[in-house]
């Protein structure tokens, strides 16, 4: 086959949703929300904006499928899981890990919970839950919680893309916990200053692990579970 005659089937993958879809993925990730836009994927991709309206409708669009691509990945759920907690603990931490790596991506799912990335979510939590054994009456609470818990996390690494490049995570913290305490001293705030040194220098993964194991700590020490 000749160069003349490959170009269109390239081009015709590229206009695929698919590959309309992990172009987004490739600005989001390299340059953020605002420079995803039609024209810079008509750029990238060769093509017209024309072209890319007839597969995704508008910005929103586009970021609920860029979100849904990447989450599905990781929320599928395994023939071969077993009654346990850790499998939930897992697919939470997948999820964290997913975020983090697409710090756009919990900007995102902060802004429109009920789109179809959060659904899988969702789904993939439930099926480990009834796996787990966890009874049918006490599986959306649960299910609700670490949901909820997850998409703080999400709201949180939203908020982090707003701290300036220039200034790094420890001593952003550092300033936080420091405005913090000048607020008032211990005696008026005691948990907060004994808690200001393990803030500046948390691991956010670990603290999110950690809160998982709450949840589902509480959930087994429940008597409808």
């Amino acid at each position: 086959m000749s160069q003349s005659e490959q170009r269109p089937a390239r081009r015709r993958e590229a206009l695929s949703a698919a590959g309309i879809v992990r172009v987004a993925i490739e600005i989001l990730d390299a340059e953020g929300e605002d420079a995803l836009t039609f024209r810079s994927l008509a750029e990238r991709l060769s093509t017209g904006a024309g072209a890319i309206y007839h597969h995704v409708a508008n910005k929103d669009e586009l970021l609920e499928a860029a979100a849904e691509s990447l989450v599905s990945g990781v929320a599928s759920t395994p023939e071969s899981l077993v009654p346990s907690d850790e499998s939930v603990r897992a697919l939470m931490l997948e999820v964290f890990d997913l975020i983090d790596a697409h710090r756009w991506l919990g900007s995102q799912l902060a802004r429109a919970p009920w789109q179809a990335a959060v659904l899988l979510v969702f789904e993939a939590v439930g099926d480990r839950l009834v796996i787990r054994g966890v009874s049918e009456r006490h599986r959306f609470d649960v299910a609700s919680a670490l949901l909820q818990y997850v998409l703080g996390a999400a709201g949180q690494y939203a908020a982090s893309l707003r701290i300036p490049t220039a200034v790094g995570r420890s001593e952003f913290l550092k300033t936080v916990t420091g405005d913090w305490t000048s607020r008032a001293g211990p005696e008026e705030l005691p948990f907060v200053h004994s808690m200001a040194r393990q803030l500046a220098d948390h691991d956010d993964r670990r603290q999110f692990a950690a809160g998982v194991d709450l949840i589902l700590a509480g959930a087994a020490a429940n008597p409808r579970t």
